[in-house]
């Protein structure tokens, strides 16, 4: 499957992303098919660069764009829709904080010698 995806370029702690057509199952950071966007976090405001035409082409060819980049082309409005959840929480799991608590809780019913 081909998607449509950030990539990371840039120095340390100095993030800037490429926006790449890729195969699903490649490294993020390996080759990629073509390259249709950039994307600097860092300025303000936010810089975003499309090649639109080659975003639609790649769309019309059944790439999925990932959440984030879905995001980033409904803002732009080049696709409608709604936003995507682009982060997800594991509900299992118990923050750093709780776990804490309940070492304490069972060392308090433990006997004290």
């Amino acid at each position: 499957m081909i998607v449509i995806r950030l990539t990371r370029v840039g120095k340390k702690k100095q993030p800037t992303y490429r926006i790449v057509v890729q195969d699903k199952k490649r490294d993020p950071w390996g080759a990629s098919i073509d390259i249709v966007g950039n994307y600097n976090p860092r300025t303000k405001p936010k810089t975003i660069v499309f090649k639109e035409d080659r975003i639609k082409h790649w769309l019309e060819q059944g790439a999925q764009p990932s959440n984030t980049v879905h995001n980033l082309l409904v803002d732009a409005k080049l696709i409608k829709g709604a936003k995507r959840c682009a982060t997800t929480h594991d509900k299992n799991k118990t923050a750093p904080a709780e776990k804490a608590g309940e070492v304490t809780k069972a060392e308090e019913g433990a006997p004290k010698a």
